[in-house]
């Protein structure tokens, strides 16, 4: 059962598209296995377009049913649509399906970022600046204690954690800012792996872990 859910501050401007794109692609994931936040998001959509139905109409700048006029006569051309490769990425633990929003994303393999802990580092084609990875975490392992520099979103895939606040487990959600001051800790029984979309980088407590923050890129 999923118990943690992104919020309304999130799923209204992604219904609106105006969610940026590191933020979206972290909440596309929950969605795909939360029919609850699917519904949400559903229902926003159909409000959003039943408001713009009762807009009042505003003027065309000069002009513009001319400019439309011409660009039917003469299109742009439109370039060869290109079909992405399928992305290799690095392998999550048996029976974790790979998250289709992730699709065409280039993944790194996994890489050290401490005993039993490993990231990936995640590229979006129309976004590459968005600092996203994947967390990869030994039972009973932990992050070091820290807090963050803007908004970070994490979405859980398996396994546990419990960081003070809640215990976030399979299909959980988590937004931190920063207010929140935590220390993740992965609870006995299997290996968590999360997505996490880094707004501005996190401030660690300590002198290594803030070196290895900032080699890495979190």
């Amino acid at each position: 059962m999923i118990q943690h859910h992104p919020g309304e501050e999130l799923l209204l401007p992604l219904a609106a598209g105006r969610l940026s794109a590191g933020q979206a692609l972290v909440v596309s994931v929950h969605l795909e296995g939360c029919a609850e936040c699917r519904a949400r998001l559903h229902t926003l959509q159909a409000l959003g377009g039943a408001l713009l139905e009762q807009a009042e109409p505003a003027a065309l700048e000069a002009g513009a049913w001319e400019r439309a006029l011409r660009r039917i006569d003469h299109p742009a051309p439109v370039p060869a649509p290109v079909v992405p490769m399928p992305a290799a990425h690095p392998a999550l633990p048996d029976g974790v399906p790979w998250p289709a929003s992730l699709g065409g994303c280039r993944v790194t393999a996994w890489r050290w970022m401490g005993p039993g802990m490993r990231y990936a580092r995640i590229g979006m084609p129309h976004d590459p600046a968005a600092a996203l990875f994947l967390l990869r975490i030994g039972e009973g392992r932990s992050l070091p204690r820290h807090t963050h520099g803007g908004v970070e979103l994490t979405q859980v895939l398996c396994g546990t954690f419990d960081d003070g606040r809640a215990v976030f487990g399979p299909g959980d959600f988590d937004a931190a800012d920063e207010a929140v001051h935590h220390q993740p800790v992965v609870q006995p029984g299997a290996t968590c792996v999360c997505l996490a979309y880094v707004g501005a980088r996190m401030r660690f407590d300590g002198r290594i872990a803030s070196l290895i923050g900032d080699w890495i890129g979190m």
